[in-house]
Order: C-alpha cells, then sequence, then structure tokens
C-alpha cells in the first residue's frame, strides 16, 4: 500500500512555520501556508488541492506554481514528489455572458 492510498496515516496537526506567507499560486493567490493547511485538512492529491484551493487553475493553468505545489505537498505528507500524480492539464476556460454570443449572433445575421 502507497502512502497516499493510506488515508488512516496520521501527518500530524499543522503547524504553521516561517514562509507560510509566500505566494505560490499567484493566478489565484494561494500561500505555502494555505496549501500546507489543505494537505492537513485531507487533501492529499494535487487534483484534490486544485478542487480544494484552485491553486493552478488560473490563467497559466499551473504552468508557474505546480512545481512548487507538489513539492510543498509532498514535504507534508513526508514523500518523494514522484509518488504524487500530476493534474490533469486543461484549456483555459473564461466565463462569457450570453450576450456577447447574441451580438456575435446579430452580426452574422446582418452580414447576410
Amino acid at each position: 500500500m502507497n502512502a497516499l492510498s493510506d488515508r488512516s496515516r496520521d501527518i500530524g496537526p499543522f503547524v504553521e512555520k516561517e514562509g507560510d506567507d509566500l505566494l505560490v499560486c499567484r493566478c489565484e493567490e494561494i500561500t505555502k501556508g494555505e496549501i500546507r493547511k489543505a494537505v492537513h485538512d485531507g487533501m492529499w492529491t494535487i487534483t484534490e488541492i486544485r478542487r480544494y484551493l484552485r491553486a493552478g487553475m488560473g490563467l497559466c493553468q499551473g504552468q508557474t506554481c505546480s512545481k512548487l505545489v507538489k513539492g510543498i505537498v509532498a514535504r507534508e505528507l513526508g514523500i518523494s514528489p514522484a509518488e504524487l500524480e500530476p493534474a490533469t492539464s486543461r484549456a483555459p476556460m473564461r466565463p462569457i455572458e450570453m450576450r456577447v454570443f447574441a451580438e456575435e449572433s446579430k452580426e452574422d445575421h446582418d452580414e447576410n
């Protein structure tokens, strides 16, 4: 059984450390302390961290912070970063208001 599948394993309480205020994910403004706390709250995989904190889900899609996040999670769990599966990369998405589609449709209609 690997370390990640043994959720009964006690990793100890969260204790604040110097440097916890360091910004790790600039896009989503996530700090090192928030990542460490999330691990102690039970988020042991990169996918769980992304869903819980949105770290790596900003405009850069983790290009800047993914290795840092992985290293922080691995240190808190006492494992090698190689044991953590990378999160699935996806194309960046932004919400679009329906009026934008309506305006495009109107422009297409006016051209015909």
